[in-house]
C-alpha cells in the first residue's frame, strides 16, 4: 500500500547554525519508526525520494538531507567555501537526527546509509540509533580494491583528481558526481582513501568515536556488480564496528531480474520488489513492528 505524496521540504538548521536543505516524509497511518537516510558522496537528496516515499507508505517516517556544500545546501559559489566532512559529522547529521526525533518522537530511530552515509554513522552518538542498514558502504582505502585497474583508479582519485581540482578550481565539478564537491570535502575524502584505516584520519583523534561502542543490529548489503564497493571493502567497514550485531548480505542483478545495478540503481524503482521490500521489512522488524499490509 502506498500513500500519496507526503514530502515536506524543510530548511534544517545545523548545530552550528548553517542552513541545510532537507525533506521530511510523514509516515502513512501509525508511525512505526523513523529512518534517517544518509546519502552517498555527492548524491543530492532527491535521488532517494522515491525510496523514502515507499518507506513512508509503510509506516516509517523518513528524513533526507543535503550535507552542507552539496545540492540544495550549497552556496551559489563553491570556491572559497570552507564546509567539510567534519562539519557533516559534527553539525549536519546530528541536527538531522534531532529534527527527525522531534517530528517522530517515541519511535526507534533507524539509520540507513548509502556508501559514505554508512561510513559516517560511527561518528554519531550511537545511543540514539536503534539499528542501521548500510547499502553499498565500504572502507575506501585504495589498496582494498580487487583488481589492479580499480586500485589504480582509486589511487588516481585520491592522489590526483580530488586534490588537483580542489587546488585549481576550489571545488570538484559536478560531472564527476551528482553534485559538485567543496574543496575541503574533496581533500578530506582524498586523505581517507590514502589511509590504510580509511576514515581513521578523522576517527583516530576521536578514539574512534562510536565505531567501537555501537553494539546494535547492523546489516550491510553489497551488490555483486558494484565496482565502487566490492565485498572486501564492505568487510573492511564492518571490521570498524567490532561490537555490532553484524550481518553482511550479497545482492546481484540476477536476483533483481535486471541487467545491472552497480553502486546506485538499488535505489531506483526497478529494484523495488526485489530489494526495497526486504529492506523495509528489516527496518520494521528492528523497530519492533511487522508490516501486515498485503500490498508490497
Amino acid at each position: 500500500m502506498q500513500s500519496n505524496e507526503t514530502r515536506e521540504q524543510l530548511k534544517l538548521i545545523a548545530r552550528d547554525g548553517y542552513p541545510l536543505a532537507a525533506d521530511y516524509f510523514a509516515a502513512s497511518g501509525t508511525t512505526k519508526g523513523a529512518v534517517l537516510i544518509a546519502g552517498a558522496m555527492g548524491v543530492p537528496r532527491g535521488f532517494y525520494a522515491q525510496f523514502a516515499q515507499y518507506l513512508a507508505g509503510h509506516g516509517l517516517a523518513v528524513l533526507t538531507l543535503d550535507y552542507r556544500g552539496l545540492g540544495g545546501s550549497a552556496p551559489p559559489v563553491l570556491r572559497g567555501f570552507t564546509g567539510s566532512i567534519t562539519n557533516w559529522v559534527d553539525h549536519d547529521l546530528p541536527a538531522a537526527m534531532d529534527v527527525l526525533q522531534t517530528r517522530a518522537p517515541s519511535v526507534p530511530l533507524l539509520w540507513l546509509g548509502h556508501s559514505v552515509g554508512g561510513q559516517l554513522m560511527g561518528f554519531m552518538d550511537s545511543t540514539r540509533i536503534h539499528a542501521a542498514l548500510f547499502i553499498a558502504s565500504q572502507s575506501g582505502y585504495w589498496r582494498r580494491w580487487h583488481t589492479a585497474r580499480w586500485r589504480g583508479f582509486m589511487w588516481g582519485i585520491s592522489h590526483l583528481l580530488l586534490p588537483g581540482f580542489a587546488a585549481t578550481l576550489g571545488y570538484v565539478p559536478a560531472r564527476f558526481f551528482g553534485s559538485a564537491l567543496p574543496a575541503k570535502v574533496a581533500r578530506q575524502w582524498a586523505s581517507w582513501i590514502r589511509d590504510p584505516e580509511y576514515l581513521g584520519v578523522l576517527a583516530r583523534p576521536r578514539q574512534w568515536a562510536d565505531y567501537r561502542r555501537y553494539d546494535k543490529p547492523l546489516r550491510l548489503v553489497t551488490i555483486s556488480d558494484d565496482d565502487y564497493a566490492p565485498w572486501a571493502t564492505g568487510e573492511g567497514l564492518l571490521a570498524l564496528y567490532p561490537k555490532a550485531q553484524k550481518e553482511h548480505l550479497g545482492a546481484s542483478p540476477a536476483q533483481s531480474g535486471v541487467k545491472a545495478i552497480g553502486h546506485f540503481a538499488m535505489f531506483r524503482p526497478k529494484c523495488r520488489d526485489s530489494q526495497w521490500v526486504g529492506w523495509k521489512d528489516w527496518l520494521l522488524t528492528q523497530a519492533g513492528q511487522a508490516d501486515l499490509r498485503m500490498a508490497r
